[in-house]
Formats: structure tokens, C-alpha cells, sequence
């Protein structure tokens, strides 16, 4: 197989292997004696609530609302489907995920909640705790975004300006809970992916302010005001570890990052390369990364050393980009940019990058492909790589070449897959 169709071909078998209509029915329960309402929101809401639907039993109730990112919807019947801003939260998520908690308020102990979790639920689900405007949590979130924060850190501070998020979905609700949920973090712990609805939220206001504090995040004087009260014990913190409210709740993570790697890897293997993860949990800022992977992949082509050629090295997890610059681009293109300029052009060595929920940050793309000549081709129109890395443009960059990785959503979010080939 051509190589770059091998890495796109490894891409897609990582996508695959976090498809919810292929993995979501085995987790479904038995239908509760009284209603079952569904509620979810993330990249993969939508086509978890449609797993759902297909493998219900057509006689039994269900009903249900679910928020996703425009343009991932899916066509549902019996639960609504509605699309909201992300990354950024919006009105129309606000709103949506106001009706989400009336309805989860109003189920009995008999009912059951299974809610569909996902990442961008964080965004998604924005519904701001009392005294915090949609506007100030709007920016403090396009803050922490620029900041390069981890997806951890801005989960903190969302967890406490929300009034659905940190547990407190799961503490609104008088029924049995059971929370499938698609991880998009490093580690997979249920209390970071979408910022925890269902889940025990260890952290608090202190933390929130500190981390704001740590990235030099500017936050509106209400932002400040609602953190410092909850410091101070004047709000109810979200409900922690060991908490009785718990007892009744299930969260369950169904799809990994660590489960994509395996089945790419299993795809290189099947072509007759063999594949090494370097780690389902990698983290750092992007171009950083890059040098570190490069590295590797240096040793491996020049020296035969740690692992002879051909090899592919796999990896996942959600680095960062600290934005500098005014260009366009996202995590994986930044990764590629800066990997390229490091291989300086190194024969037999191609690599991918790619989100796979079909976005990097926040552009159309879902990556791209890395070539031995792409920096040579660069050059050839006029595109100087050190600089448009320094501007944060690597979307720029791989465009002219035509080299964008173009997908469309996937529907799905299990994080960052990158793959190395060398051959």
C-alpha cells in the first residue's frame, strides 16, 4: 500500500474502534420498571443517542435530549437532537441544557437516567451557575484556550461556574444513573471528560481560581466574584468522592484512546509494518512534542535504533498550542509543522496527524499528512514553515500543499491520533 494511504487507512481504523453505533448497544441495561429519559452532549451525542434508539426495545418508553456540535447531529424519533456552540458555548446550548436539568429534576426513583457523555459535553452543556453570565463564561473560556491549558485546568474552572457540571447533573436526579461516556482526556477519569456531569468532582473554587491565576486568564469581575464566594464556603461546593448521592450512579467509559491505538496498530501490522505506541496519554505543547517524537524517528531511520525500519510510531492523548501568533491552526497541523521542520526533509519518513472528531481546534480539517518533501514543496510556493510555525499557521501551510486531512465529523472523540512512519 502507498504509504500515505497506509497512515490515512490507520487514521480511520482508529476512528472506528470508537464508533458508538458499533460499541454503545453491548452497554445498554434492561428497561427500568418506570421511564427512561436520556440526556447527553458532546461531539458524539448525537450518534449515541441514535445507537440508543436502534437498540431499544421499540415497545418500551424512551425519550429523551441530547446536545452536539453544529453540523454533527443525526437523524433521531425519539430523542430530540438539538446543536449548540463549541467550543465556545452559546444561547442555544444554555438553553437546551436548562431543559435538560428540568427534566432530570423531574424523574423518580423508579426511572432510570442514562446519559451519553462526550467530549465538547464541557461547551455543550453550558449552563451557568447563578450570578455567572453567558458572556463572561464565554470569555474566560476563549481565554483559557489561547492560554495552551489543559483540558483538565479549563474543566476545573467550567466545573465551577456551571450549574450542571462537576457531579451536579447526577445530584439533581432521584433515579438509577448510568453514564456511558466516550473519553477525550488523558487518563479517561469520568470527572474531566465533558467536565464530569455523572461524576465526583475532587477539585474547587480554590483550584479554579489558581489555575486562572496560573495562565494569566483575564475573567470578568463576576467570574472572579463567583470563584472567590465559593472559596470563602458562601456556594455549595460540587459534590465530592464518597458523596451518598453517588450511590446510585454508574459512570462508564466505553471508548479510549488506548482502544484506537490498538486497532490502528493492528492495521499497520495487517499491511506488514509493525507498530509501537509510544503512549495513549501525551501531552505538552504540540510543536514540543514533535521534536521529542522526531527525535525518535531520527535514531530510527539513520541508526536502526530502537526499532528497525519499517516501523510506525503511534501515539494519542491532546497536546497543546500556546497562541502567539494571528494564523489559523490547530494541535495537529502545529504538531506536523513543527515535526517537519525538525526532520528537515529526512528521507523514508512520513507521519499523520489528525483529531479524531474530524476538527482540529477549530478549522474544517481534521489534520493532515506529512511527506518527506512538503517542506521542499513549501518552499517552491514561496512559504517559509519556521515562520508560519512561529505565527501559529500550520493550517495554512499544509493547505497550500494540499495536504489537509478533510473528514468531515466523525461523531466521535477519543482525542489526537499521530503516527509516524518510517521506512
Amino acid at each position: 500500500m502507498d504509504p500515505k494511504q497506509l497512515l490515512l487507512g490507520s487514521f480511520h481504523a482508529a476512528v472506528g474502534a470508537a464508533d458508538s453505533l458499533k460499541i454503545l448497544p453491548q452497554h445498554l441495561p434492561a428497561p427500568p420498571a418506570g421511564r427512561t429519559l436520556v440526556v447527553g452532549a458532546g461531539k458524539a451525542a448525537a450518534s449515541m443517542a441514535l445507537a440508543v434508539e436502534r437498540h431499544w426495545p421499540q415497545d418500551t418508553p424512551l425519550e429523551g435530549l441530547v446536545l452536539t456540535r453544529y453540523g454533527h447531529g443525526m437523524p433521531t424519533h425519539r430523542i430530540k437532537v438539538v446543536e449548540a456552540g463549541h467550543p465556545v458555548p452559546d444561547a442555544a446550548g444554555e438553553a437546551a441544557a436548562r431543559e435538560v436539568l428540568r427534566k432530570v429534576e423531574a424523574l423518580s426513583p423508579g426511572d432510570l437516567l442514562l446519559a451519553l457523555v462526550s467530549g465538547g459535553g464541557s461547551a455543550l452543556l453550558a449552563l451557568c451557575a447563578e450570578g455567572v453570565a453567558m458572556d463572561a463564561l464565554r470569555a474566560t473560556t476563549r481565554e483559557l484556550l489561547r492560554s495552551g491549558a489543559s483540558i483538565q485546568d479549563m474543566n476545573t474552572v467550567r466545573k465551577h461556574l456551571s450549574a450542571i457540571h462537576g457531579g451536579r447533573l447526577a445530584a439533581a436526579c432521584k433515579a438509577t444513573v448510568l453514564a456511558l461516556i466516550i473519553s477525550d482526556v488523558t487518563g479517561d477519569d469520568p470527572t474531566h471528560i465533558a467536565s464530569g456531569p455523572c461524576a465526583p468532582d475532587p477539585t474547587t473554587y480554590r483550584d479554579a481560581l489558581e489555575i486562572l491565576d496560573r495562565y494569566g486568564a483575564n475573567s470578568s469581575a463576576s467570574v472572579k466574584e463567583h470563584l472567590e464566594r465559593g472559596a470563602r464556603g458562601e456556594i455549595s461546593e460540587t459534590p465530592k468522592p464518597g458523596d451518598t448521592i453517588f450511590a446510585h450512579v454508574e459512570n462508564r467509559v466505553i471508548a479510549t484512546a488506548r482502544q484506537s491505538l490498538l486497532a490502528a496498530s493492528d492495521f499497520f501490522r495487517l499491511h506488514g509494518v509493525p507498530a509501537v505506541i509510544l503512549g495513549d496519554t501525551v501531552t505538552g505543547e504540540a510543536r514540543e512534542v514533535a521534536k521529542a517524537q522526531g527525535a525518535i524517528a531520527r535514531q530510527i531511520s539513520r541508526c536502526g535504533v530502537p526499532e528497525k525500519p519499517p516501523v510506525a510510531l503511534i501515539s494519542g492523548g491532546e497536546c497543546t498550542v500556546t497562541v502567539r501568533g494571528a494564523g489559523r491552526g490547530g494541535r495537529c497541523t502545529e504538531f506536523l509543522l513543527s515535526l517537519a521542520i525538525d526532520l528537515a526533509g529526512l528521507p523514508g519518513v512520513r507521519a499523520i496527524a489528525c483529531d479524531t472528531d474530524g476538527i482540529d481546534g477549530s478549522e474544517d480539517n481534521a489534520g493532515a499528512v506529512l511527506l518527506p518533501d512538503s517542506i521542499e514543496r513549501g518552499a517552491k510556493l514561496g512559504l517559509d514553515a519556521g515562520r508560519m510555525l512561529a505565527d501559529n499557521d500550520s493550517y495554512s501551510f499544509f493547505s497550500r500543499i494540499e495536504d489537509l486531512v478533510m473528514t468531515g465529523p466523525t461523531r466521535t472523540n477519543v482525542n489526537d491520533y499521530r503516527a509516524i512512519l518510517v521506512v
